[in-house]
């Protein structure tokens, strides 16, 4: 057979070659102008349309054929057809099925008959799956597994594809709890895939696997309905170990196989292997390998090769080979290539007056080549009347000297196995006067350099001639002049000097018609200053600069398109003469910018692309998988990095089940990551959000995955703070520092404790609490013991902790220390000697040892003391236990005994022993007191010390003017003893003094008490001489008795006037010798 052409490049060919425009007013025969598809598709619940629609003159009569007999369908009451139409509306009320069939349109006038293709009626049938009850898949881990889809057939083909997670079942150990199922879909790889027939191909099956249940869906495209089918359910029984198998065919079975494709439809291979390890697949065809060709894609992980449209290059045989660790496999695929018929030349419609000579073309190809078959208004031209001017040659109809009897519609009809093309094409035999079709006398403005289309449509029969010249002078010919066969009139590169009237003129032996065309030529519009491309940070202001340069005659006008949408400006956009100018850029204003100048005649712009830099979209669609009790993998969808590449991803989590939405940080990844291994703490519940970050900032959170809960695990973390101490002299209480709520690893936390007698051979002693002590009973006193404590949960032990020792209960100690006896008796401190008390006797840890004293009695024999009782520690550190008792009175008798003592109980007292300290320096005096008593002196007096830790031998007096313009030196006075005042004579009213003073024994001098004199006056010297009777307090007695005698005088008066024993008035007793009264009334008035 020999090359085939390609059909495209033909449809060029013939689409190129000029066919006469009839005008409609010219008597033809018809012409079918829309029809319906060969494969026509319909819904019976909706009105089922077939198209078809013709012109003509006289205007075409239509009728239908339905497999291949006549329609009639004025008899039919659910078939109509249009007016003026032949399309036909069949209202399927009762059995649509009967409309199923193939249907032809003829239209017919007195010229002859056009035939529509044979056009084949299906119906849409609404898809529906089996509701069947799926069973369980149960299959070993390493097995392969097909789950079949088999979807309703249609009509159309579905789409298929799967999806995991279909219903509400979970199973037992899927650890994320949601409330509605999730659908998920099945993610392809390696191991994973869906085959060209639908079917989801296992090559070897984990554990994994059994994760979730699996549903086929297919989607039908006609009505874009989605079926899905009842949801499997995959059981993986786990093994201990896998065993490694070599690879094996799952589609296709066998060492070879074969495939036929038509060209120009897509041509699918795909080879899928089982195997452990999963097998890897190559290709290889005629034995090389596959080239690089944008043709040839290999998917599916190497397990699919798609040609989008296949041509007869991709003849041969192609070889798949699947191989891993164990071994290989091959299998080899023929393909084999054919096509349906395609046009090389479609025939085309011919005008003709009589006696021309004409001829159809119906050129094709295909594989195998098609055959060709003329027909006369749809009768095989075999049969149809002969006419001796018209031959047949294959796939040429010669007509010659034509007359009115050759006006008919030609049907060419080529056909192979694989389809089959109808063309029809009229031939017009006529006398027709030239005429011009469309507008005349047009005025057309262009711009200089451009290349015109001067329109001069025109009809004849027979053909006119035709003629373009300007102002009607000369024909237009030459390299810049170019007339087409339907009459445009083409000039390259027209400039200025082209501008002026045009004539067109057409003519044959019946006449000739004429129309003009004046032309304008203009400046072109160029844009001198174009809009530079920008990438800039959101809120930054952008400006885009479109300058323009026009002809001066030319008004133009200037828009601004975003995306191919005009530009709404506003406050924040705005124009600046012909500049776009965006203030404060946001995300919204990215885009394509294109500066549109446009004019009457032309249009040109010019674009630029504004990128706005801003953080990140944030990641969409968390997805959670293979969960472990310390890991779960994360995947997301990355958000745009809004033009600044993602450099990293924070992955958050929150795992607080009593206040949520406490977000903290878990780790950070590269930005080139979009799945990771999250580390977690077993048996805690965790959602996780992921940021993106960029050089711009930080994107807002991702909506929270699922609620996730790890799956549990022994505790891993140690009991601290691990520790025995006895609370009794028989037991030992064990404690520890709690696990956390975090730590638990798992439910029931619970310690194991553990013991044994230190340094012996018995086996240790365990018991279970969920408290946080333990105690032991019926132990030795003071017995160490070794102590260890583990946490367990539902889920096993954790850790040991380190072996420490605890001691059981101590009791109180049996004996006192013994020899005790001082030495270097100082005035308040003595050395304290003992003699160590056994081991054996303490019952317990020797603690320290604990000395007991207190202050008998003073040395001076007039003086009390304060007998209470004061102890001091000593730790045991040295095997001749010594002390230093500190803080002791001088010149005093002091008792003392001492003890040992454990960490619970104080041993029996030692002897007691009574010892006296020697004289020291006394305390300061007390009760100082400054007074002056004449306006010339100051007299000062003081007490005894408080403790005078010795026998006083007399006082120290020191005192000094505080005037420090005298500069005068202090003054001592030394007293006896029994001398405790002294008397100081002032210079002057204003003289202070500073006073010191300080007892003494004959061990020296003692503590001094200091003070300074008060700031004393003539005035307050004054003040202390005024008479009593000015006194406040005095005047306030004064006054009480004044009113009292007031009220007694009153009562009297009351009593004489009733006829009472008292004589006198009260004017009389006013008027008495005394004149203090009078004085101490006018006194208490003042008051």
């Amino acid at each position: 057979m020999g090359t085939l052409v390609e059909p495209a490049l033909l449809l060029l060919l013939w689409q190129s070659v000029w066919a006469l425009d009839v005008p409609l007013e010219i008597r033809q025969p018809p012409t079918i102008i829309k029809q319906s598809m060969k494969d026509h598709i319909v819904d019976p619940k909706d009105t089922m349309v077939i198209e078809c629609e013709a012109k003509g003159n006289p205007h075409p009569i239509f009728s239908w054929r339905r497999n291949g007999k006549y329609f009639n369908v004025a008899r039919d009451t659910q078939v109509s057809m249009r007016r003026r139409s032949g399309t036909l509306d069949i209202y399927a009320w009762n059995n649509p099925e009967q409309y199923e069939a193939e249907y032809q349109c003829i239209a017919s006038n007195a010229y002859g008959s056009a035939y529509s293709n044979k056009i084949r009626l299906r119906l849409y049938r609404a898809p529906v799956w089996p509701r069947e009850v799926l069973e369980p898949l149960v299959v070993s881990a390493g097995l392969p597994l097909v789950l079949s889809c088999d979807p309703p057939p249609g009509p159309p083909k579905p789409e298929t594809y799967w999806m995991s997670s279909c219903s509400y079942a979970r199973p037992f150990n899927w650890p994320v709890q949601t409330a509605v199922p999730t659908m998920h879909p099945v993610r392809p790889d390696r191991r994973v895939s869906m085959g060209i027939n639908g079917d989801l191909y296992f090559s070897n099956v984990q554990f994994n696997d059994s994760a979730a249940d699996y549903c086929c869906n297919a989607r039908f495209p006609y009505k874009n309905v989605i079926q899905q089918k009842m949801p499997v359910v995959v059981k993986v029984l786990t093994i201990r170990t896998v065993a490694e198998a070599a690879p094996t065919w799952l589609s296709p079975t066998g060492s070879s196989s074969s495939i036929l494709v038509l060209q120009g439809e897509e041509l699918l291979l795909e080879c899928i292997a089982a195997g452990v390890p999963t097998p890897r697949i190559a290709w290889t065809k005629n034995g090389d390998d596959l080239g690089a060709s944008p043709r040839i894609k290999v998917k599916n992980f190497n397990k699919m090769i798609q040609i989008q449209k296949a041509s007869f290059d991709d003849v041969g045989e192609y070889t798949c080979t699947a191989t891993n660790k164990i071994g290989y496999i091959e299998h080899t695929v023929t393909v084999r290539v054919k096509a349906a018929p395609f046009w090389l030349e479609k025939p085309t419609d011919l005008v003709l007056a009589p006696e021309e000579n004409g001829r159809l073309l119906c050129q094709s190809d295909g594989a195998p080549r098609p055959t060709v078959s003329w027909f006369i208004n749809g009768e095989p031209i075999e049969v149809a009347t002969p006419q001796p001017n018209r031959q047949v040659s294959g796939d040429t109809l010669t007509l010659r000297a034509v007359t009115a009897e050759n006006t008919a519609v030609y049907q060419c009809n080529v056909s192979n196995e694989f389809g089959y093309l109808l063309a029809n094409a009229f031939v017009n035999v006529l006398h027709a006067t030239p005429r011009i079709l469309g507008a005349r006398n047009e005025l057309i403005k262009v711009i200089e350099g451009s290349r015109p289309l001067l329109d001069c449509r025109y009809f004849g029969s027979p053909v006119p001639e035709l003629r373009w010249s300007k102002y009607g002078q000369g024909t237009l010919e030459g390299n810049r002049f170019k007339t087409h066969r339907n009459g445009t009139l083409e000039i390259k590169q027209i400039r200025i000097e082209d501008q002026g009237t045009y004539l067109c003129v057409v003519s044959n032996v019946a006449g000739r018609d004429e129309s003009q065309v004046r032309i304008e030529v203009k400046e072109p519009t160029l844009i001198v200053t174009r809009p530079q491309s920008m990438k800039v940070i959101r809120g930054s202001d952008v400006r885009f600069e479109c300058g323009v340069k026009t002809d001066v005659t030319t008004p133009v006008t200037t828009t601004w398109m975003k995306d191919k949408k005009h530009v709404t400006l506003g406050w924040r956009i705005s124009l600046d003469e012909s500049n776009l100018v965006i203030t404060n850029a946001n995300r919204g204003d990215e885009g394509n910018y294109t500066c549109v100048i446009k004019s009457e005649m032309e249009q040109k712009s010019a674009s630029a692309r504004l990128m706005v830099m801003d953080r990140p979209d944030p990641p969409t669609k968390l997805e959670l998988s293979d969960p472990y009790e310390r890991s779960v993998r994360l995947r997301w969808v990355p958000g745009e990095s809004n033009h600044n590449p993602i450099t990293e991803y924070l992955v958050q989590y929150d795992d607080d089940d009593w206040l949520p939405g406490k977000w903290r940080n878990l780790s950070t990844y590269p930005g080139n990551l979009n799945s990771v291994i999250l580390h977690l703490t077993p048996f805690t519940y965790y959602e996780f959000r992921v940021i993106a970050i960029n050089e711009i900032g930080m994107s807002r959170p991702s909506r929270p995955s699922t609620r996730f809960q790890s799956s549990g695990a022994p505790p891993d973390v140690i009991p601290k703070n691990v520790k025995g101490v006895g609370t009794w002299r028989n037991n030992m209480e064990i404690s520890w520092e709690p696990l956390t709520y975090r730590q638990w690893n798992g439910p029931h936390l619970k310690y194991l404790v553990w013991w044994k007698r230190r340094d012996s051979r018995e086996e240790w002693k365990n018991a279970t609490t969920k408290w946080l002590k333990y105690y032991i009973y019926d132990a030795d006193t003071f017995t160490p013991y070794d102590i260890k404590v583990q946490a367990v949960n539902d889920f096993g032990l954790g850790p040991e902790s380190p072996v420490v020792t605890g001691y059981s209960g101590e009791d109180r100690p049996l004996t006192a220390p013994l020899n005790l006896r001082v030495s270097d008796i100082e005035s308040t401190q003595v050395t304290l000697h003992w003699d160590s008390v056994t081991r054996g006797s303490m019952m317990g840890e020797l603690k320290e040892y604990k000395a007991y004293y207190w202050r008998d009695s003073s040395q001076l024999g007039w003086l009390r003391v304060n007998r209470g009782m004061k102890s001091k520690a000593y730790p045991d550190n040295h095997p001749e236990p010594s002390g230093v008792l500190t803080g002791l009175v001088p010149y005093s008798n002091y008792k003392l005994y001492i003890v040992v003592a454990n960490n619970r109980y104080e041993g029996p007292p030692s002897n007691n022993i009574v010892f006296s300290t020697p004289e020291g320096v006394p305390s300061a005096p007390r009760s100082f007191r400054i007074q002056q008593r004449h306006l010339d002196s100051i007299y000062v007096d003081w007490d005894l010390p408080a403790e005078p830790n010795g026998v006083i031998t007399g006082y120290s007096l020191k005192y000094q003017t505080m005037n420090a313009t005298r500069g005068e030196e202090s003054r001592v006075e030394e007293l006896t003893p029994n001398v405790t005042s002294f008397s100081v004579r002032r210079f002057d009213r204003y003289t202070r003094y500073r006073f010191s003073v300080a007892a003494q024994t004959r061990i020296g001098t003692g503590e001094w008490h200091t003070e300074e004199s008060p700031h004393y006056t003539t005035e307050t010297y004054a003040q202390d001489q005024v008479d009593i009777t000015t006194q406040g307090w005095f005047i306030g007695i004064m006054c009480a008795v004044a009113l009292m005698v007031l009220i007694l005088l009153i009562v009297c008066f009351i009593k004489r006037s009733r006829g009472g024993k008292y004589p006198g008035t009260l004017a009389s007793l006013l008027v008495m010798p005394d004149s203090r009264v009078p004085c101490l009334l006018s006194q208490c008035s003042l008051l």
